[in-house]
């Protein structure tokens, strides 16, 4: 979740540090900081807020250093203030640490007992205090770290630095990612390839459990046993470590803009687009499945739980949503003849990736539909379904989130062939209806100066409902988790059949009521739906299509008419709308659009 950069140089560290640190600013964070050898002894430099205060801090006090390590904090243990922020000390050790030690609490005692002195309330300082104690034995620097890293229970991706080791960065990884790059005469380490990407193209993952020495001249990677190991060399291209907003005024904004394009690319990779036929990759028998169980956190949940209409409808096939942080507690009934697909854009997500591996437990065949093909849930799975929208920097999903919904109606349509619930012809006219999305979202993005001016209202609003039926009940669980994160306006999400079983209670001439209803079978319903909201006073914002204009009751204040399109793809298409929707009202709150509040893009904690 938090940012890790670690370098080896040969030349001077500090603004490499921060450029890595600028790129790793769309996971979310509330501090920084940055440390590095001066003198043979390790200096520290750091600042509550963002990079930008970390640089004032560097211009008043500069770090003459080429060796050294840079982060940015997320807090979970400790307010995030200075005293908090990354990187700790410990005696001769200075690190930064990514993820949760859960049992810090029973270390510190036993450190604080020996003598040692805290000064942060953060889990990470134990750890720079049990390398330091292990190297007071005599042990050398990778056994001491290596006897620490036994001690550990918990997540964490780890750069260390040991006073009196100026060529020398220690690293390991367990629940958190962690990368190596290599360079000319100096090396690199880094939270993911972005990281690392200023520097170098060429990247080595860990895996689960590893532990790595770097210096100038190279590196040595070790596996849990302690037996050292090679990992690929892997070549990353240059797209996804260079990335600018362009013209746009936030990542946000840019990345609902990608979304054609990004939703063309996914569905590329999953139809035959000549032949008008589902060309699902990977080995999977959905003739032979007796259920699938989909596991995700946020947004990817929302995109499953369209998936769950689409896979079912069309394949009668039965499928299981769960929010993976509960699903892994609640000791869920399974069967080995049944698939488990994880869902993440990062494919690192802490509550996913263990749902995931309670399932593979079980005995399921595994995939997962991922943004992240490197990723630790990647290499973990039978199958990778890759999501090909490219990086995604905002902290809200926006092209992630249509991407994966492109992704789990190809496989709708590719299920359903064959279990044999469709022929051959209605094979080709779905294929030829998911190939004209792209053309309709362009379109529904074309509404953005309509919901420009929709938008200055809803920023005026204390709470805000969204009803819909069918997938759109999803998709009204996705509008109002957009519009509370990155405008902190209060919105809920509700199937429209509820409306009666307690939600309608809420309305009232302040509250505006955003209706999706595409005019599809559904379409009565919501109608009806909306005519009670607008009885009770609410403020009705209908979003619907060509068709749904003509029939809608009277009384909205306002209608926003998309494209009218398929069943099959009315998820996709009414996206934007109400991405727009809730980036327009977030810009006119002033709002940090594409680094939220408390919120972090991949969360690798639980």
């Amino acid at each position: 979740m938090c940012g890790i950069i670690g370098i080896v140089g040969n030349q001077p560290v500090a603004e490499r540090l921060i450029e890595s640190l600028k790129r790793l600013e769309y996971r979310g964070y509330d501090s920084a900081g940055v440390a590095g050898f001066v003198g043979g002894r390790v200096e520290r430099r750091r600042a509550q807020g963002k990079i930008k205060a970390l640089e004032a801090v560097l211009e008043a006090e500069p770090l003459a250093a080429t060796t050294g390590i840079g982060h940015t904090r997320w807090a979970t243990h400790g307010a995030p203030n200075v005293k908090n922020a990354h990187p700790h000390t410990g005696g001769r050790v200075t690190l930064v640490h990514n993820g949760i030690i859960e049992n810090f609490a029973e270390l510190k005692a036993e450190l604080i007992a020996a003598g040692r002195v805290f000064q942060s309330d953060t889990d990470t300082e134990v750890i720079a205090h049990l390398i330091d104690a292990e190297l007071a034995t005599g042990l050398a620097p990778l056994d001491a770290f290596k006897a620490t890293l036994d001690r550990l229970t918990g997540a964490y991706a780890l750069a260390v630095l040991i006073e009196g080791e100026e060529d020398l960065i220690l690293g390991a990884r367990r629940g958190s990612p962690l990368v190596v790059g290599e360079g000319q005469g100096e090396m690199f380490l880094g939270s993911d390839a972005l990281a690392v990407g200023p520097f170098t193209n060429r990247v080595v993952y860990l895996d689960e459990g590893d532990y790595v020495a770097l210096g100038h001249d190279g590196y040595r990677i070790f596996d849990t046993s302690g037996a050292r190991v090679e990992r690929a060399v892997r070549v990353v291209p240059t797209s996804s470590v260079m990335l600018e907003k362009g013209n746009y005024r936030h990542f946000m904004e840019k990345e609902i803009h990608d979304q054609p394009e990004g939703c063309q690319r996914t569905i590329a990779a999953y139809v035959d687009t000549l032949n008008a036929t589902a060309a699902v990759p990977g080995d999977v028998d959905f003739a032979a499945l007796e259920r699938i169980q989909i596991v995700a956190c946020g947004t990817s949940y929302i995109a499953g739980v369209v998936g769950k209409y689409l896979i079912e409808q069309l394949a009668d096939l039965p499928v299981d949503v769960e929010i993976a942080s509960e699903f892994r507690y609640r000791t869920p009934a399974l069967r080995p003849g049944s698939l488990v697909i994880a869902m993440s854009q990062s494919g690192e997500t802490a509550d996913t990736l263990a749902a995931l591996r309670y399932c593979k437990a079980k005995g399921m065949k595994s995939a997962v539909v991922v943004n992240a093909q490197e990723s630790t849930m990647a290499r973990e799975v039978d199958v990778v379904w890759p999501i090909h929208c490219g990086a995604e920097i905002g902290v809200a999903s926006t092209k992630a989130f249509t991407a994966q919904v492109s992704v789990m109606i190809a496989l709708a349509i590719a299920a359903a062939k064959a279990r044999g619930r469709i022929d051959d012809a209605e094979e080709q006219r779905l294929v030829k209806v998911l190939l004209e999305a792209p053309r309709l979202i362009a379109e529904a993005i074309g509404l953005e100066d309509a919901i420009k001016d929709i938008a200055a209202d809803v920023a005026k609003a204390r709470d805000v409902l969204y009803l819909g039926r069918g997938p759109m009940s999803a998709l009204a669980l996705e509008g109002a988790l957009k519009l509370k994160e990155i405008s902190y306006i209060h919105a809920e999400g509700y199937a429209a059949g509820e409306l009666k079983h307690g939600p309608i209670a809420l309305v009232d001439d302040q509250t505006p009521i955003v209706i999706l209803a595409p005019y599809d079978a559904w379409f009565e319903k919501s109608a009806s739906n909306m005519s009670e909201v607008m009885a009770r006073g609410g403020q009705v914002i209908f979003v619907t299509d060509t068709e749904g204009v003509k029939h809608a009751p009277e009384g909205a204040k306002v209608v926003v008419t998309a494209p009218a399109s398929d069943p099959l793809v009315s998820t996709l298409v009414m996206s934007a709308p109400i991405q727009l929707l809730a980036y327009h009202v977030a810009v006119v709150k002033g709002a940090d659009v594409d680094q939220p509040r408390n919120l972090a893009k991949s969360v690798t904690v639980e």
